[in-house]
C-alpha cells in the first residue's frame, strides 16, 4: 500500500495582485494599516472566489474621527483597481435624513408622484458602470451613516443581509457583486474629550500615537456605536474598524502626497500652463504650522495647501507670469510675508523626465 506523499502549504502567502494592491493602498492611506490590511485580505478572498455567494462580497464599518481618512481610503481602492476614485458609488446619506427622499434612490412606486419618472440611484446599470470581465465588483459606499433616516436603514439591513434591492418598480438589483462600507463620525464628541484641548502641531498633552490613547478611542468609539446602531444591524458586519486620529509623522507623509498630488494635477490639467515646483523644507514647514489640527485631521492640511499653493498658482498662470516649461521655487520668507514663488529658466527639454506622474 503506498503512502501519499504530503508536502507543507504556506496559507500566509498573498497572491502577486493582492500583494501589489496593498501596496498601492499603503502608498496612499497613512497610518490607517488596520484599513488597508482588512481591504487587501477581502480583494484576496474576492480574487480566489471564496465569497459568499448570497449576500455582498463584503461589509465594512468604518468609524473614528472626521478626516482621518475613512472616504479616501475607499476612493483610493477604487484608483488602484479601476483607474478613478469615481469608481466608488457613493451615498451621502445626509441628502437622506428623511424617509421620502428615499425615493432618489430606489424611484418611486406605483401610484406614487414621480413613478417611472425618477431615475433610481441604485440602480443595476449604475452599479455595473465601472466593471470589467476582469474585476467583476462594485465599491458602495454609504458616507456618514449616522445620519441616514429610519427608511435607509431599513432598507440597508436587506441589502447587507442578502445582497439584494428591490427598486420602486419591482425590479430587483443584485448587489452581490458589492463591497459596501459605511462611514461614520460617532463617538467623535468623546474623542475631542479624551483629546483634552490638546489640539495642535507642537501643543498637544495628549500623546495621540500612545497605544493606550489609542485603545482608549477605539473602546469610546465602538460603545457609541453599539449604542446608536441596532444589534441587527451590528450583526450583519463583517468588520469594524475605528481609524485612528492622525500624528504628527503621518500628517507629513500626508503633505508628501499632496504635494505630489498637486503636481500630478498642474501636468493634467487641461489648460496650457504645465510647469513643475519645488517647495523649500521651510515652507513644507509653514504649511504644516498653518495646515495641523489634530480636531480636523488632514482636511485642514489640504485647505492650507489650496490657500497658500493652489490659489497663488492659479493667479501666476492667469496673470501670464509662469508659462509652458517653467520651474517655480517657492520659499517662506517669514510670517507676515508668507511663501515667496522664484521663476527659474524654462525646462522644456526635460520637463516630461524631472516629473514623474
Amino acid at each position: 500500500m503506498s503512502t501519499a506523499i504530503k508536502s507543507t502549504l504556506d496559507p500566509s502567502k498573498k497572491s502577486m495582485a493582492a500583494e501589489r494592491f496593498e501596496e498601492q493602498l499603503f502608498e496612499r492611506i497613512v497610518g490607517q494599516d488596520q484599513a488597508v490590511e482588512k481591504l487587501a485580505r477581502l480583494y484576496q478572498i474576492y480574487l480566489a472566489g471564496l465569497y459568499p455567494p448570497q449576500r455582498p462580497i463584503g461589509n465594512f464599518l468604518f468609524l473614528g474621527p472626521t478626516g482621518s481618512g475613512k472616504t479616501r481610503t475607499v476612493e483610493a481602492a477604487c484608483e488602484i483597481l479601476f483607474g478613478t476614485a469615481n469608481a466608488v458609488l457613493k451615498i451621502d446619506c445626509a441628502e437622506y435624513a428623511h424617509s421620502h427622499e428615499i425615493s432618489r434612490l430606489i424611484g418611486s412606486p406605483p401610484g406614487y408622484l414621480g413613478h417611472r419618472e425618477t431615475t433610481p440611484y441604485l440602480s443595476q446599470s449604475n452599479l455595473e458602470r465601472y466593471r470589467t470581465p476582469e474585476l467583476d465588483l462594485t465599491f458602495v459606499l454609504f458616507d456618514e451613516i449616522e445620519k441616514a433616516s429610519d427608511t435607509l436603514w431599513s432598507l440597508l439591513l436587506g441589502i447587507l443581509d442578502k445582497g439584494r434591492l428591490t427598486l420602486g418598480d419591482n425590479t430587483e438589483v443584485d448587489m452581490t457583486k458589492t463591497i459596501i462600507i459605511m462611514t461614520g463620525n460617532i463617538g467623535a464628541q468623546g474623542i475631542e474629550k479624551l483629546l483634552d484641548g490638546g489640539i495642535g502641531f507642537a501643543g498637544s498633552k495628549i500623546d495621540v500615537a500612545d497605544d493606550k490613547f489609542g485603545q482608549q478611542v477605539n473602546a469610546t468609539v465602538i460603545e457609541a456605536a453599539r449604542r446608536k446602531f441596532s444589534p441587527e444591524f451590528m450583526n450583519r458586519i463583517d468588520s469594524t474598524v475605528v481609524f485612528k486620529n492622525l500624528t504628527e509623522c503621518h500628517i507629513r507623509k500626508i503633505l508628501e502626497i499632496e504635494l505630489t498630488a498637486l503636481q500630478r494635477r498642474i501636468m493634467q490639467s487641461s489648460g496650457e500652463t504645465k510647469f513643475s515646483f519645488e517647495i523649500s523644507n521651510n515652507a513644507k514647514e509653514f504649511l504644516l504650522h498653518e495646515g495641523v489640527d489634530l480636531k480636523y485631521g488632514a482636511r485642514h492640511l489640504k485647505r492650507a495647501i489650496e490657500r497658500f499653493l493652489v490659489y497663488p498658482m492659479s493667479n501666476l498662470i492667469s496673470t501670464g507670469q509662469i508659462h509652458y516649461g517653467d520651474h517655480l521655487c517657492i520659499d517662506f520668507l517669514d510670517k507676515d510675508k508668507g511663501l515667496e514663488f522664484l521663476k527659474e529658466a524654462p525646462k522644456l527639454k526635460v520637463i516630461g523626465e524631472a516629473l514623474p506622474l
